[in-house]
């Protein structure tokens, strides 16, 4: 596997044997300084270019930075609709790239005049090369972007419903046996609004000045012990009395991490909802599994 120097090395040698490429920044973990370096960090590259078509039209300088094992253009197709029709790739363009030696390169490629403007759209940014000196000076690399806002009362009271509402689906698809049905319900619309309420509670103790993650990737270094192994019991697999000791596990920490946010930010809090909501499971639940 190329180290970490070698592959910059080469992006930073490509960048200024081409002519095109005036600008070169990168985003993302690696100009993260509060997170710890390992292998698997991508390199989150932007191209400041004058044309993008001479990268498009002939792509074999991506081999310069190793054997390809896969690439994704999201620029070009649409996981869901396909390829797109009649999109400009004029102004910018992307590669996901994956390397067989388990390197990864998101390269994008911009115009330099939207080079200008985007180098500010991450806190999370650092200039490589700019070989013609347009570009304005940035802060120190840092994550603030990322941090969690805190949530005003009526952001809280709609998370609040949203999460007792979607579990009445949640045990309408056991009581039916659709399992599919159930599980995406649970993991991803009641845990949706529980990661917000985790991501509320981790800020409140931490002044609101720390990043939770992307889909939560960092709770295990924030949350208390036996809070983080609750959260992991609300995963379950495909058994329906599983899926059920799974849903109670997460309203019994849905639950606790609400009392902690409401108490910290002084919010008002109607606990009906919950207390009504745990009896309608219950009553569900003794109704399809009392065997």
């Amino acid at each position: 596997m190329k180290t970490d120097n070698e592959m910059m090395q080469l992006i930073m040698d490509m960048a200024n044997n081409r002519n095109d490429v005036r600008v070169v920044y990168m985003n993302g973990s690696r100009v993260n300084p509060n997170i710890k370096k390992d292998i698997y960090q991508d390199f989150d590259i932007v191209f400041g270019v004058t044309t993008t078509q001479q990268f498009i039209v002939d792509q074999s300088w991506i081999h310069t930075f190793g054997e390809i094992c896969m690439i994704q253009e999201p620029d070009l197709i649409d996981c869901t609709t396909g390829l797109k029709e009649n999109t400009d790739f004029n102004s910018s363009y992307t590669w996901l790239i994956l390397f067989k030696d388990g390197n990864r390169i998101d390269l994008h490629i911009e115009l330099i005049s939207e080079s200008i403007h985007n180098i500010f759209n991450s806190s999370l940014t650092t200039i490589l090369l700019d070989k013609d000196q347009i570009l304005s000076s940035l802060p120190e690399s840092n994550d603030s972007d990322y941090h969690t806002k805190k949530p005003t009362q009526e952001i809280f009271d709609a998370c609040h419903n949203e999460f007792w509402w979607c579990l009445n689906n949640v045990s309408k698809g056991l009581a039916r046996n659709e399992v599919p049905y159930a599980m995406t319900m649970l993991n991803v619309y009641c845990r949706d609004m529980l990661n917000k309420m985790v991501d509320w509670y981790i800020g409140l103790h931490h002044d609101f000045h720390v990043s939770p993650g992307k889909l939560g990737k960092f709770y295990k270094d924030y949350l208390e012990g036996d809070t983080y192994c609750l959260y992991l019991a609300t995963y379950c697999d495909g058994n329906i009395k599983n899926i059920w000791k799974s849903l109670f596990n997460m309203c019994e920490l849905y639950q606790i991490l609400t009392n902690d946010v409401v108490n910290g930010l002084h919010f008002n809090y109607d606990s009906s909802d919950a207390q009504n909501m745990m009896e309608y499971l219950m009553m569900i639940y003794q109704r399809t599994c009392s065997n």
